[in-house]
């Protein structure tokens, strides 16, 4: 229900008013159907980025934060102080449901789809982090309840509302490189430790900090201070590694503009650690620290597409159309368009769309601009979200977008994980050299439509995702 509907409805009974804090009736404020009444979960660290840009529009109104850990959150309880604040997001639900119209969720991976879900299906509009879910079941989830609901939704994919994803795509309608065949996508990432065991120690847990609301879906273990703060993304049971991290940033200018949809196969090949001669270390719980994965979609408007992902170091093969003098971008990451014409390149941080051989550029006539332009930088694309939920319209990364995107994402992780499984002949173990059974590359095939694996079963447990007893999705 818009806010002005709300206020309008409201007014019918004088009883009403009574459960309408004061500043909804926009007494000494702004008025409130210019206000949008906001849940933040997930506070401290990207959150009060999160936070600052939403705060920047002057049309954002924070009634409650919540936040596992009190002292990443400190900063933002102390900017913004009116706020009620939380520990548990589920008394955020039974105290403030009725006063807010959205939430934002900037939590780790694992608990992004746990708390969004239950506000999203009582109508209240999401801006989610990326990557949107940590599994695909979750995205197909958020995706459907965020149609059903009819909702404002936004992944926070930054690069979305740039220029350059639009200006890209209007250069590869206009046929400026010809017909694609193939982009390859690069990060720096991961920047923190990936390809290592699972830690045995305990540690004590941080004074401020509710270990159990934070592993929330994930298993029961004891706290060690590799999982916090933000090493989390390295564990396949919290986050989803350097793709997961950044995926959902470069591969959106490819998605976008290609239109890719689903992917009907993927492949990965993946850094190995060794303990000793011939003995593979089990990182099996860790995202490895270097990997290649290769995506083939089916497209409607340019035919097969395949598209490369290297990260932890690795990069792409540099065009021959490059000189001497010339970078092909930063090594924070970008992707690389080869088309029959000519090659263009983004860059994920500059945020600009470029062409070689570098003449081309000199060459371009640039088509008319096809697609709206987002005004702002970084909060651009969260003042995008909440004009959207105040005006109607549409944003940059809704969910009907980026749902499918970080399906793609998470894709490319069903066959990172393919590969760090081997199957194993009875009585050995893991860590055991098996010449006949070395490495674990398989090709993953994809039905989209019914969203499964069909020529591998065991890859079928990580699309679904596994729960702790209590927390379990409905």
């Amino acid at each position: 229900m818009r806010r002005r509907s709300f206020l309008k409805n409201a007014a019918a009974s004088s009883a009403a008013f009574t459960i309408v804090p004061s500043y909804v009736l926009g007494k000494g404020h702004v008025p409130p159907s210019d206000t949008l009444y906001v849940a933040a979960f997930g506070v401290g660290g990207r959150g009060r980025g999160v936070l600052r840009g939403l705060d920047a529009t002057k049309k954002v109104k924070y009634v409650a934060l919540c936040d596992v850990d009190d002292r990443r959150a400190a900063g933002s309880y102390e900017a913004y102080s009116a706020a009620s604040k939380y520990k548990d997001y589920r008394k955020v639900y039974d105290k403030h449901l009725k006063e807010i119209d959205a939430v934002m969720v900037a939590t780790p991976d694992h608990t992004h789809a746990t708390i969004a879900l239950p506000f999203m299906r009582e109508k209240k509009h999401a801006y989610v982090e990326k990557p949107l879910t940590h599994n695909i079941r979750e995205a197909r989830l958020m995706t459907k309840v965020a149609r059903d609901m009819g909702i404002v939704t936004q992944m926070g994919n930054q690069g979305a509302s740039s220029a350059d994803s639009r200006i890209a795509r209007e250069w590869v309608e206009a046929g400026v490189i010809g017909d694609i065949e193939r982009v390859d996508c690069w990060t720096n990432r991961p920047v923190w430790p990936q390809g290592i065991p699972l830690p045995k120690e305990k540690h004590d847990i941080p004074n401020g900090l509710d270990w159990d609301l934070w592993l929330g879906p994930a298993g029961m273990r004891d706290y060690n201070d590799a999982y916090l703060p933000f090493k989390w993304r390295g564990w396949w049971d919290f986050g989803t590694g350097a793709l997961g991290d950044m995926g959902c940033h470069i591969m959106e200018t490819p998605f976008s503009v290609l239109d890719l949809g689903y992917p009907t196969e993927a492949e990965a090949s993946c850094t190995t650690n060794w303990v000793g001669d011939f003995v593979e270390a089990d990182y099996s719980a860790s995202c490895p620290s270097s990997s290649i994965v290769r995506l083939k979609f089916n497209t409607e408007n340019h035919g097969e597409v395949r598209l490369n992902w290297y990260d932890g170091g690795i990069l792409p093969d540099l065009p021959d159309e490059l000189k001497d003098d010339e970078t092909i971008g930063g090594t924070g990451g970008g992707s690389i368009f080869y088309g029959t014409k000519g090659i263009m390149v983004c860059d994920v941080y500059s945020r600009n769309a470029r062409l070689l051989p570098s003449e081309m550029m000199d060459l371009l006539k640039p088509p008319a601009p096809k697609y709206p332009r987002i005004e702002g930088d970084v909060d651009g694309h969260q003042r995008n979200w909440v004009e959207a939920c105040l005006n109607g319209g549409t944003t940059s990364s809704d969910f009907s977008r980026s749902g499918p995107l970080t399906e793609s994402v998470l894709m490319g992780n069903l066959a990172i994980r393919a590969f760090q499984y081997k199957t194993l002949k009875e009585g050995k173990k893991l860590g055991d050299w098996d010449p006949f059974n070395y490495p674990g590359r398989r090709k993953i095939k994809w039905d989209g439509a019914n969203m499964r694996v069909t020529n591998f079963e065991m890859a079928n447990q990580w699309v679904q995702g596994n729960y702790r007893s209590g927390w379990e999705l409905k």
